[in-house]
């Protein structure tokens, strides 16, 4: 029997730290997923795209220069529905679990879903890693991705808030969260 498959989601989204974009009105502008093979825990295939929001089209400088995504690149970007269809094509009617650090990704990707009135391409299941790995590391703390990353000695490759770099970082942490490998 073969060892379900994870995919390794970060979302980056419109947001605005003086409140212009109030979180309700949030919309993905950066899937970045990592395809990680469970039988051996190393990354599969990848998946980035960005993507063009409607309710704030325009990024407030916060969001920019978290995230480091520039207009342009939402500017030239396909709207959520393509973009949905295209993580479909990704999957290909596979059943990976869907993974990401903490519920957040899981609420925006329903929240765009349900703004445009599609459905996702991913699996109802979802494993929150920041609790698995607080859990595997007997904690009750709840480490952000890049303490976890240093907890474990693994250098944070890339830029942090960007989806893709922070997917790939995530997977890393996959076989401490599964008992794999100890810190």
């Amino acid at each position: 029997m073969r060892t379900r498959d994870y995919l390794v989601i970060d979302l980056e989204a419109t947001c605005d730290d003086h409140g212009a974009v109030p979180r309700g009105e949030m919309e993905i502008i950066e899937i970045g997923a990592v395809w990680v093979d469970g039988g051996t825990l190393q990354p599969r295939d990848e998946f980035q795209v960005f993507v063009r929001p409607v309710r704030h089209p325009m990024l407030t400088e916060f969001c920019r220069g978290l995230t480091s995504i520039t207009q342009a690149q939402v500017d030239v970007a396909q709207g959520f529905v393509a973009v949905n269809e295209a993580l479909g094509e990704f999957v290909g009617g596979r059943d990976p679990l869907f993974c990401s650090w903490g519920n957040y990704d899981r609420s925006q990707f329903h929240q765009d879903a349900t703004f445009h009135g599609v459905a996702l391409p991913l699996s109802a299941d979802h494993w929150n890693l920041k609790q698995a790995f607080s859990e595997a590391a007997g904690s009750r703390r709840r480490f952000g991705m890049g303490a976890a990353l240093r907890k474990l000695g693994i250098p944070l490759v890339g830029t942090h808030h960007r989806g893709i770099d922070d997917a790939r970082n995530i997977a890393k942490l996959l076989p401490f969260v599964l008992g794999r490998e100890s810190c």
